[in-house]
């Protein structure tokens, strides 16, 4: 169920591979036990075309969860991803994530209809 969408400069890519990336988030959120087994499904949208000042290269991640976690949960999580991230890419200045939960009552996937 849970989304992690990572934008990123295309620069990023150069420094570790698109699978490297997407594993490590795979892996930090695996092992925060907020998800079962098999249900992080993650992807990512590099970006030719950016302005963000002087800064060389920018990654966010956007996780979008089915809502239920606690704030602190959330925030443990955005930590963890942000932390593993910054030590695989320590020469990227702009690293960050932000959470977003997924309604019960306006969310469908196709196993429900």
């Amino acid at each position: 169920m849970p989304h992690f969408i990572i934008d990123c400069s295309e620069n990023v890519l150069e420094m570790k591979s698109p699978e490297q990336i997407m594993q490590r988030v795979y892996d930090t959120a695996d092992a925060a036990n907020l998800f079962a087994k098999g249900d992080i499904k993650v992807r990512i949208n590099p970006f030719k075309l950016y302005n963000i000042g002087d800064a060389a290269g920018f990654i966010h991640v956007f996780g979008n969860i089915m809502e239920g976690r606690t704030d602190e949960q959330k925030l443990s999580l955005s930590k963890a991803i942000v932390s593993a991230l910054k030590t695989m890419l320590p020469n990227v200045p702009i690293i960050s994530m932000n959470i977003r939960d997924f309604e019960k009552a306006s969310y469908c996937n196709r196993s429900m209809v």
